[in-house]
């Protein structure tokens, strides 16, 4: 109740979301959950100021389950007058059915529970949330818990500010053996290496690994069917491991790795934040800590025994080897087709066949080459590319790129089809830039859907007995039907206007006639 109130201050006197964030230690969506109810009352940063004491009243009816359970027991005098017929039940009936008793026969008003807490802390009555199930300890190599801890800001002396520091730790739940790392990004790809890490440096892997609900490692959280990120996913099923996530709210799921984040915030980070010149150094630095430190203390729930010891003599050859290949960490997207057919990966642009359009596609960027899958099914491989565009032109509709596909090899293809001469001509336009002449060698090629095959490779054989082999002169030839004929072709109409002859000749009435 006292952070919320505080946070709301802070953020009513208009500071920013950052300065929030990094003083009060809270996540944005954290700030925005509880800043909610305010902007929808017509609080907001800029509006008359509130006192503490305003502020509680509203935080204690927009989130009532932050309120004192002793500040709770206003209802409880309603209930005491039911004393002796609750006591009369209880035992008998559930306590919803109580409840619904209570409620239909004798009006009372307060919630069931409510109802629930005052039996337990009023009658005799065993409270079985109160009940702790101890797990067994799982056997070796079985189990392995995890999860990220706030170690404390750094200066970052590459990026010239203070930065958040993580601590991503593992602990084998048998040996309590420690893998940490400190990063400065909770993204997938930290994730997914942070895990490829910590097997290399216990040497094996786990039967199962518990992490939290974090999103870059369980899309969806579930009891019974977890939706588990793809990268993380291809990491289990590489390195042969199951991802059982832990309950949302159920810390005790994992509490083997809940204990240590403090210690190592307290033991490899305090006071030591001087010490570390980059990232590198610390993270270099923490595998020294978990070897040196961390897995060789007196361990309490090992009956004061190091970790390192439990870890050679009973866990270490119980671990499942790691892979001979290498885990190679890919990166997972889910783009949508453009009307253009690309879609967009990293800086990118990759095609995906036509009739893909307008559907939201998974894309996995790997190291050397990118795939393109719809529904779990492949559509689509590139290679891997730096460049702002890959493009295969089999992907368009075969009408909407018949052009970009007639290439020089092509040309001389279907020239070579087409007759002889239809072949000399296209050699003669490419013989000295193939590109920069292709445009009229695939226009000469284009002719015969026109006039024939045979008509153009006549016309093509006239082209070249008068010099010109180009466009122009063969689609000449054709327009004028004269590729059979002997006389000489010329692209200057045999007749021109008097005026075209010259000012020697305007006025000669003898070339006028």
């Amino acid at each position: 109740m006292i952070d919320v109130v505080e946070l709301l201050v802070h953020w009513h006197a208009g500071r920013k979301m950052g300065e929030l964030c990094d003083s009060l230690g809270v996540d944005p969506k954290t700030v925005r959950k509880y800043t909610a109810p305010a902007l929808a009352a017509g609080i907001y940063p800029g509006t008359p100021s509130l006192s503490d004491d305003q502020w509680t009243v509203l935080v204690e009816a927009w989130f009532p389950g932050l309120v004192d359970p002793a500040r709770r027991r206003t209802s409880w005098p309603e209930i005491e007058a039911h004393r002796e017929r609750i006591k009369s039940w209880v035992g008998t009936v559930t306590v919803s059915t109580i409840h619904q008793r209570l409620r239909d026969d004798y009006g009372l008003s307060v919630s069931e529970s409510s109802l629930r807490r005052w039996i337990w802390a009023n009658l005799d009555v065993p409270n079985p949330e109160a009940v702790r199930v101890l797990r067994e300890t799982p056997p070796p190599g079985e189990e392995a818990q995890v999860d990220y801890g706030l170690l404390g800001r750094w200066f970052d002396p590459a990026a010239g500010r203070m930065r958040r520091v993580w601590g991503f730790l593992m602990v084998l739940v048998y040996s309590r053996m420690m893998f940490l790392r400190p990063v400065l990004r909770m993204d997938e790809a930290s994730w997914v290496e942070c895990h490829v890490l910590a097997f290399q440096f216990f040497g094996g892997a786990v039967a199962r690994v518990v992490p939290d609900n974090l999103k870059t490692g369980v899309i969806k959280p579930d009891l019974y069917d977890p939706k588990i990120n793809k990268a993380f996913g291809e990491f289990a099923v590489h390195y042969g491991t199951l991802v059982d996530p832990a309950r949302r709210a159920k810390p005790r799921d994992k509490g083997g790795v809940e204990r240590p984040v403090p210690y190592a915030r307290d033991s490899f980070f305090a006071g030591r934040q001087d010490d570390f010149s980059d990232l590198a150094f610390m993270q270099t630095d923490a595998l020294r800590w978990s070897a040196e430190v961390a897995n060789q203390r007196a361990c309490r729930p090992l009956g004061r025994v190091a970790p390192q010891l439990v870890f050679d003599a009973e866990e270490r050859d119980a671990l499942l080897p790691l892979p001979r290949t290498r885990f190679e960490l890919a990166r997972w997207s889910s783009p949508k087709v453009q009307p253009d057919i690309h879609v967009k990966v990293g800086k990118t642009l990759y095609s995906v066949p036509w009739v893909h359009i307008g559907k939201t596609v998974d894309v996995r960027e790997g190291a050397h080459s990118v795939e393109i899958f719809l529904d779990g099914k492949l559509i689509k491989t590139h290679p891997r590319s730096e460049r702002r565009k890959q493009t295969d032109h089999a992907d368009y509709p075969p009408e909407k790129i018949a052009f970009f596909m007639r290439t020089p090899a092509w040309c001389r293809r279907r020239a070579l089809e087409l007759g002889p001469a239809v072949l000399e001509v296209v050699e003669v336009l490419m013989e000295v830039n193939a590109l920069y002449r292709l445009r009229s060698a695939q226009g000469v090629v284009g002719l015969a859907d026109k006039h024939g095959a045979d008509r153009l490779d006549a016309a093509c054989r006239r082209a070249l007995v008068v010099g010109d082999p180009s466009y122009r002169t063969v689609k000449g030839i054709l327009a004028a039907g004269t590729e059979h004929d002997g006389a000489t072709v010329s692209e200057v109409p045999p007749a021109a206007p008097a005026h075209l002859h010259g000012p020697e000749r305007l006025f000669d009435l003898e070339a006028a006639r």
